[in-house]
This record gives C-alpha cells, sequence and structure tokens, in this order.
C-alpha cells in the first residue's frame, strides 16, 4: 500500500451565510413603496464520510484544507441569495476524529457513515422580514453568519477481517503475498514493515480482509517501537492471526514469543485476548537446524511440542488449511457481530443560553442565538442595534447575567462582541 498515512490533520471552513438585503419597492405611481429586501443563502456544510474506496489519510498529508461553497447575498425585489454547496469529504472506512481537546467527536466505521464537521452559517434576514406594524420601514437587514472553521485530527484504525501479528521479521508479508494479490515489501531483517498492509484474501464464496501489521516487539503496549501507533490497527480486527517464528535465526525462543505478544495484546486491549485465534508455527521450511531434521509440526515450540501447526509461506506447508479456519473464523464472527448503525446521531448545540466567567473576569453569554443576534446585526445602525437588543431580552440574557452575579460596569462578550453591563 504506497504511501499509506495513518494519521493526519484535516482543517474544514464551511461556507459563510450571504447577507441580507435592504430594498424597497420601486414603482411607478407608487409613493411609498414597501420593504422588498431578499435573505441571503445559507452557507454550505462541511462532511465527512466514510468510503470504502480510500484506503489511507494520504491526501490530507499535504493539503489539508477543504471549505464549502458560500451563500450569496440577498437582492431586492423579494429575491433570496442562493445556497452554497455541501461539500463531502471522503475518508477511510475506520476513521477516528478527534477535536483540538483529543476528545473523540466521530467514529466512522461503515461505509456511507458521516459525521457534520463545519455547519455553514445561516443567511441574514432582508429588512422585508422586519416589517411589523410598529416598524413600517426597517432600514437595517442581517449579515451572513460565518461558517464553522476548525482543525480536526485523523486516525485511521484498519477494518480487516483478520490481523497478523508477530514479532518483527515473522513471516507475515511473506504470508500476505502469498494469500492476497499484496505486495509488501519482503526482506529477511527484522521492521521491513513500518506501515500495514491489507490483502483480499478469496477461497470459494468465501472472501476476507487481511492485515499485515508492523512487527511488536516487547513494550509495544507502552508505545516503544511506535507500539501504540501498530497496535491500533489490531483493535477492529475480528480474528486475531498469530505467527510464532520458529526457524533458527529467531533471536527469541518461540514459547517466550507467544508469551510476548500475548502479554502485548492484553495490556493494550484486554478484550483482543478474547477474540478468535489462530496460532501458526512460522518458517517451517527452516526448523530442522533448530529442531534436529525433523520438521514436522509436533516438533514446532519446542518443550510445547504439539501447541502451533505448520506454516511456510515459501513452500506453501500449511497454506491451505490455515486459509480455510480462517475463513471459518471470520464468517463465524460476522454472523454474532451486532450489525453496525447505518447512521450517527448529531448531538445539537444545547437551546438557551448560559452565562460563564472567564479567567480575565469578563462575563461571557454562551448559546448560537444569543451569539446570532449581535453577529448578524448592523450594530452602527440605531434601529438594528435596538432590535438586537430587544432579541436579547426575549433569549433571557439580562436575566442570566443578573442570576450570574454581574454588576454594573462589568465586562459582557457575547461571540466578538463586548460591552459594558448596565442594569435594565
Amino acid at each position: 500500500m504506497a504511501g499509506f498515512v495513518d494519521e493526519a490533520q484535516i482543517h474544514v471552513k464551511a461556507g459563510d451565510g450571504g447577507a441580507g438585503s435592504v430594498s424597497f419597492r420601486r414603482e411607478a405611481h407608487v409613493a411609498r413603496g414597501g420593504p422588498d429586501g431578499g435573505d441571503g443563502g445559507k452557507g454550505g456544510d462541511v462532511w465527512l464520510e466514510a468510503d470504502r474506496n480510500v484506503a489511507s489519510l494520504l491526501g490530507f498529508r499535504d493539503h489539508p484544507h477543504r471549505r464549502a461553497g458560500d451563500g450569496t447575498h440577498g437582492a431586492g425585489k423579494g429575491r433570496h441569495g442562493r445556497s452554497g454547496a455541501d461539500l463531502v469529504v471522503a475518508v477511510p472506512e475506520g476513521t477516528v476524529v478527534r477535536d483540538g481537546s483529543g476528545e473523540v467527536v466521530a467514529d466512522l466505521v461503515a461505509e456511507g457513515e458521516r459525521w457534520l464537521a463545519g455547519r455553514g452559517g445561516e443567511g441574514g434576514k432582508g429588512n422585508a422580514r422586519f416589517l411589523s406594524n410598529r416598524r413600517r420601514a426597517p432600514s437595517f437587514a442581517e449579515q451572513g453568519e460565518v461558517g464553522e472553521e476548525r482543525w480536526l485530527d485523523l486516525e485511521l484504525k484498519l477494518m480487516a477481517d483478520v490481523a497478523v501479528v508477530g514479532m518483527p521479521n515473522a513471516g507475515k508479508s511473506t504470508l500476505i503475498s502469498r494469500v492476497s494479490a499484496a505486495k509488501p515489501k519482503i526482506a529477511d531483517y527484522p521492521f521491513t514493515t513500518l506501515e500495514p498492509h491489507l490483502g483480499v484474501v478469496r477461497l470459494d464464496d468465501d472472501e476476507f480482509v487481511i492485515a499485515d501489521v508492523p512487527g511488536l516487539i516487547e513494550g509495544a503496549s507502552e508505545g516503544k517501537g511506535l507500539g501504540h501507533r501498530f497496535l491500533r490497527h489490531i483493535e477492529r480486527a475480528r480474528v486475531l492471526l498469530v505467527m510464532i517464528d520458529v526457524s533458527a535465526e529467531a533471536p527469541v525462543e518461540p514459547a517466550r514469543q507467544e508469551a510476548i505478544l500475548l502479554d502485548e495484546l492484553g495490556r493494550y486491549r484486554s478484550e483482543l485476548l478474547q477474540r478468535p485465534r489462530v496460532t501458526v508455527a512460522s518458517k517451517a521450511d527452516a526448523a530442522a537446524s533448530r529442531y534436529g531434521g525433523d520438521a514436522a509440526g509436533s516438533r514446532y515450540g519446542g518443550d510445547a511440542a504439539g501447541r502451533w501447526p505448520a506454516l511456510s509461506a515459501v513452500t506453501g506447508e500449511g497454506l491451505a488449511p490455515l486459509v480455510g479456519r480462517l475463513a471459518q473464523l471470520v464468517r463465524r464472527a460476522r454472523q454474532e457481530a451486532p450489525r453496525p448503525p447505518r447512521y450517527v446521531v448529531h448531538r445539537p448545540e444545547p437551546a438557551g443560553v448560559a452565562v460563564e466567567r472567564d479567567g480575565h473576569g469578563a462575563w461571557v453569554v454562551q448559546g448560537r442565538a444569543a451569539r446570532r443576534a449581535v453577529a448578524l446585526s448592523d450594530l452602527t445602525n440605531p434601529e438594528a442595534l435596538t432590535y438586537a437588543q430587544g432579541r436579547l431580552r426575549r433569549l433571557g440574557v439580562d436575566r442570566a447575567l443578573v442570576r450570574a452575579g454581574a454588576r454594573e460596569g462589568d465586562r459582557v462578550r457575547i461571540g466578538a462582541f463586548e460591552f459594558d453591563y448596565q442594569p435594565g
């Protein structure tokens, strides 16, 4: 998998809303035409969507910025602005999304699952929307709301049916190359594989995905040797294939290899030890010098005779039974696994307003409706300022400030707007 990238950042910028229009009817023989300014269009949203045709996060490494379309402004004669186009960003299945604080905000596991990464700004209302019995000729309109903008961290956890686990140079890449069309780098030195590889295995009516995970070493669960980056690709696998190197060149005794690998899996995620697991003696063709000539399966493991079946990806010994066993376990695991949801529940921002105090002693009013009341209004226009004040009063901002303990002269911030608090 050339250019595999499993960690990246993305900068999303949703579209800005268009501004409302201030306009009045101008017709022959109509002395006082009423307001007819149209509304601005809504800005486009940015969505992240899981796509099985995307293999890695490579596309975000050098080009992290993604922006949706802006809404256009309203115009006279009641003409509303056009909404900006939404942007759907394809990410690999198994992508975990974190915000700036490191909190997981989305986990896109299955094909088609999507998450709203950036909400487009609402379009401003034209002056025709502010016509009332007391306001016969409104001279103001709303500005467009700015679309959400933020950086997000993307982390890929491979979606594979079988994860091949073993120490460095245990023959994992060779196995993948023999049972699938994948062509990982193969050499006779440790850490040949520095990135995961995926292969598709087909056997009669069965088909499953097998992942070659980079070799684990003792201490991997604590991050040694990039252990955390490698181990996370095992988390979602349905079946684990543990490969024990029984060749004469293996630096660690086979029984000790198994103990290390299972211990590291358990330390990282204890539930991994409950997954269906197959353990094989790898490099059976090179085991004769260690065990005195007989390379039968019962000889592998030394004092643990008969523990593991023999496997040689070079000669093909044990490949067919292994693939059949893996297909059987994958089929059973798929049947027992709960069906993944085909939708993502979006948790909207809580309604209403809340008042908090920041580290500098100012009162901060939280709530989208309150922020919109000042952000969309032209506060240099006295009529618009009066309307915004009435809107904040109806939202209960003044009562919330009194309950919070605000006093005359305190600084109050709503969005980017700051003012000195005056009771009433």
